[in-house]
């Protein structure tokens, strides 16, 4: 009789047990999703706003360099001007922005992304 209440007392232990993990695994399962569900929605905003911003650019640039055809009298040279500015700026960043200040940048940037809604590792 005891080895019985033994035995179904540890069936009982080991079952809460594997529903414990079955329920972890689970939970761990669902939070993978939600972070790759909202990764997902982040890239697609950010490509959307990219992609605007990659075209409103393009549009500025092209309104800058007919205006400046315009006031030059030329059909040529305020392309020109555009496109020495750009070359200008590649130059500067090509040789005088240091990798350091990148580096930088995404340190602060992503500083505690990961765990930062992590439950389990925010003390009690």
């Amino acid at each position: 009789m005891i080895n019985d209440d033994k035995g179904s007392k540890t069936e009982s232990l080991i079952s809460n047990l594997m529903g414990y993990i079955d329920t972890r695994i689970d939970l761990i399962k669902l939070e993978v999703q939600t972070k790759l569900k909202d990764g997902f929605v982040g890239l697609m905003r950010a490509v959307v706003l990219g992609f605007a911003a990659f075209m409103a650019l393009i549009f500025f640039n092209i309104f800058i360099g007919l205006l400046l055809n315009d006031l030059l009298d030329s059909h040529f040279w305020g392309f020109g001007i555009v496109t020495l500015f750009y070359v200008i700026l590649l130059v500067v960043v090509i040789m005088g922005v240091d990798k350091k200040l990148f580096n930088n940048l995404a340190d602060k940037t992503f500083d505690n992304t990961v765990y930062k809604d992590d439950k389990r590792n925010q003390p009690l």
